[in-house]
């Protein structure tokens, strides 16, 4: 068995194909570019084949699992964008399964990343916060198709507007953008470059007390989202992807501490909390996931 997986995020889409025991058989990547469909449907004839029996797709949201349509937010043609039913066209009588990008990140992570307990959190941390759930060894995408969206948990009431349209949402702290925005506010400069979240991370490993205030910050707005969301999932693992994740131990000692610090009850005192094993991997593994369940395989342990 088969499967194509796709991983469609702001700036560049990734497929692969892939065996039922997870192995990549093929893999590219490429830039999103000036036509976004264009790009897709070069892809899918690139890597699509005889004996192809389902596409698992992970794409940046927010999506409509039910009407198979996407609104990635870094890529303005797509509004509403009828993802599943193009991708459909371009694969005629294949079956193609749609889901979050975070969601996938989260099942390639609990199914190929070493993990051992049944159900986990995953979070990504980058240009935006998204999130994904695995619950009993299925993906748990909710109503929509966006359950496990913790980056518009509100941790802070009072805070900044976030772009969903609420206020405080996690993402507005914890985003690398969120993090930089917030340093300069504090007075943060740069002799020469770029202030991102690559020099923020920079700076903070020099010892500069701005930056390093800045992921205690955005550690603390991570734990509150995490205790909550454990406290009611119920969830051990949680894993940690995405852009600002490769800060390390910058970012997870503080997590950790700070969980430490305020987990009360039993269940949240032993949570394990470990930054992504398969790093720019883990989507694409998700999405192969998603096709292989949509047709009734069992996910098989990684030989």
């Amino acid at each position: 068995m088969t499967v194509l997986a796709l991983d469609i995020g702001g700036t560049k889409f990734a497929v692969a194909r892939v065996a039922a025991d997870g192995t990549f058989l093929d893999r590219a990547e490429h830039p999103v570019g000036q036509s976004p469909t264009a790009t897709l449907r070069g892809l899918v004839a690139d890597f699509a084949g005889p004996g192809l029996t389902g596409v698992g797709i992970g794409s940046a949201g927010p999506i409509d699992a039910a009407a198979g349509t996407v609104s990635p937010i870094n890529i303005p043609r797509w509004r509403d964008f009828p993802l599943v039913a193009t991708v459909r066209r371009f694969v005629p009588g294949v079956p193609v399964s749609l889901a979050g990008d975070a969601q996938c990140m989260a099942l390639g992570e609990w199914w190929r990343g070493g993990r051992t307990s049944s159900s986990l959190l995953g979070i990504v941390v980058s240009t935006g916060v998204g999130g994904g759930l695995v619950i009993d060894g299925r993906p748990w995408t909710g109503r929509t198709g966006n359950a496990g969206h913790i980056g518009h948990v509100i941790v802070d009431p009072g805070g900044e507007p976030c772009v969903c349209g609420a206020r405080g949402c996690l993402e507005t702290i914890a985003s690398g953008p969120g993090m930089v925005r917030w340093a300069l506010a504090q007075g943060w400069t740069l002799a020469a470059g770029r202030p991102d979240a690559r020099a923020l991370t920079a700076a903070a490993r020099g010892g500069a007390r701005i930056p390093l205030a800045a992921f205690h910050r955005t550690a603390a707005a991570l734990a509150t989202a995490i205790l909550n969301t454990a406290a009611v999932l119920d969830v051990r693992d949680v894993v940690i992807g995405g852009g600002v994740s490769a800060a390390g131990d910058l970012l997870l000692d503080p997590l950790r501490d700070t969980i430490t610090e305020r987990a009360g009850m039993p269940y949240l005192r032993d949570l394990r909390i470990s930054a992504t094993t398969l790093d720019r991997d883990a989507g694409l593994h998700g999405a192969a996931a998603l096709a292989l369940l949509a047709a009734g395989e069992p996910l098989r342990e990684p030989s």
